[in-house]
Parts: structure tokens; C-alpha cells; sequence
């Protein structure tokens, strides 16, 4: 059994370090002269799946737009997330999922254990019922080699509230975040599984990332501002293990393979800085 940090180094030196998010939201479905049904989300997905499966090194699915067409929505979820999978990619499933016990324990199963059908190779999860409620998903992040990515430091305007705020010991909610992480990649080689969600516009000055050993899943990146120079202005000298995830500067091409195909190569080549 490989780890998902071995898999997801091994890819972000083969592809470059970008994670192409799948937001097929009713505006883009329109915005590509596709119908806001589950007929236009299929085509959206089948061109998403062609053109970054085999050219991306992370894909980022948003379930809640598959979720709104209900089960045959989800239907075309499964597809999507087997067919990157099939085509190389590594599946990031953005479900934020926080809850605790056999409710976690059953999320978990549902997206990352193997055979199942929507498994993904990380998921992202929220730790707002604290981090320890969140032990179902490290479990098996152990005992499959999956993935998972834990919000600590966001780039919506809501996030500082909670975030930034301070515990008993001194550290930001964030900082807390992050280094529960750090001590779950201590040791692992070359990357640690347990990654954490910080966003490319934060101050810098919020958390450290010193130490961490395992991924950054940076959203934030042009669309909504952010560019390389934030990235090397906030991770620092940690940038090598930063995934710049970009959904609307490559979806805004419309549905064209060989031009959403450009517009990864192009970005990736841009944060090239990151793994060199």
C-alpha cells in the first residue's frame, strides 16, 4: 500500500502543482450553453473528466452540485471521480464533512474506503466539532492510504471569526489545526497524508506551517485574487507542499477540451517555482 502523500508527491512532480476544481454551479452550466439539469451536468462532467484526468495532478469535485440533482446527480459524481481516478488523477472530494462518531465513522466509509462507490483518494473535512471528532477519517486514512484535507485557515471573509481566535494556550484556532496535523506526518516519507485547507490570501502572520510534513490545499488563487506571489508570501518556506487549487480561471474557457487542457498546463507552469 503506497500513502496518498507518496501518490500525491509523485504527482505533483509529474504534473506540476495545481488542483483543477469541478464547480459545475447553475451559472457556469449556462455560461457553457449547457441546461441546469442532470443531462448538462453529465456533459460538463464527461469534458471535465477528459480534460483534466490525464492532465492534472489533483481534481477537486464540489459535491454540493452534484448533490442538488439528487441521486442521479450523485450518479454522475461517481462517474466523475472514477473517471479522473482512471485517467491518473488524483480525487480530492470537497464534501467538508465534521461530525462525530459512527456518523463520522460512516463518512469516512462512504468516500474513502476502498470498493466504495464514491471513493475518493482525500477528502476534505471540517474540525469545528474539534479535531478529535474527526479521528474515524484518520483511521482510515492509515489503514487504506487515503487522503484527507482539514479546513484550518480559510479564505472566506467569515472564516477569521472562528479561525482566528485565540484557545487557552496562546494559539489561534488555525495554528491548533495545523499542528494536530504536523504531529500525525511526523516521520512519514516523503509526504505526510493529513493535510490541512489554507487559503492563498490569509495573513501570513495568522499560522505556521513550519514542520507540517504534509499537504496545503491553497483555494483562493486568481478568480478570487490570489496569485504566486501570495503563495510565496503566506506558506513561505513551506511552498513546496502548497496545492494552488484554481476552478474558475480554467472553467471560465468554456466546455473546448484542448483549451481547458492550456489553461492547466499554463497555470501549473506558473507555480512551477513550487516544486523546484
Amino acid at each position: 500500500m503506497t500513502s496518498f502523500g507518496a501518490r500525491l508527491s509523485a504527482a505533483l512532480d509529474d504534473r506540476g502543482s495545481l488542483c483543477v476544481g469541478v464547480d459545475p454551479h447553475a451559472a457556469l452550466l449556462t455560461a457553457w450553453g449547457l441546461t441546469d439539469d442532470v443531462d448538462g451536468l453529465a456533459r460538463f462532467a464527461d469534458a471535465c473528466v477528459s480534460a483534466f484526468g490525464d492532465t492534472a495532478a489533483v481534481v477537486k469535485p464540489q459535491s454540493a452540485f452534484f448533490e442538488r440533482f439528487g441521486a442521479q446527480g450523485i450518479a454522475v459524481l461517481e462517474r466523475t471521480v472514477a473517471g479522473c481516478r482512471e485517467l491518473g488523477a488524483l480525487v480530492v472530494l470537497d464534501v467538508k464533512r465534521g461530525d462525530i462518531g459512527s456518523t463520522m465513522a460512516a463518512y469516512a466509509e462512504a468516500y474513502l474506503a476502498p470498493g466504495a462507490p464514491l471513493a475518493a483518494d482525500a477528502i476534505t473535512v471540517s474540525p469545528y466539532l474539534g479535531v478529535g471528532s474527526l479521528q474515524p477519517v484518520f483511521d482510515l486514512v492509515e489503514s487504506v492510504g487515503a487522503g484527507v484535507f482539514v479546513l484550518a485557515a480559510t479564505s472566506n471573509p467569515e472564516g477569521p471569526q472562528l479561525q482566528h481566535a485565540r484557545t487557552p494556550a496562546g494559539r489561534t484556532v488555525a495554528q491548533t489545526v495545523v499542528d494536530e496535523m504536523t504531529s500525525r506526518n511526523s516521520g512519514a516519507a516523503p509526504l505526510g497524508s493529513h493535510g490541512v485547507v489554507a487559503g492563498a490570501t490569509i495573513e501570513p502572520h495568522v499560522v505556521s506551517f513550519s514542520g507540517l510534513n504534509g499537504p496545503i490545499l491553497a483555494p483562493g488563487i486568481g478568480a478570487q485574487g490570489g496569485t504566486s506571489d501570495d503563495v510565496r508570501r503566506v506558506f513561505g518556506s513551506s511552498t513546496r507542499d502548497v496545492i494552488p487549487s484554481v476552478s474558475r480561471d480554467v472553467l471560465r474557457h468554456g466546455s473546448d477540451v484542448t483549451e481547458l487542457r492550456d489553461a492547466v498546463r499554463r497555470l501549473a507552469g506558473e507555480f512551477a517555482f513550487l516544486r523546484a
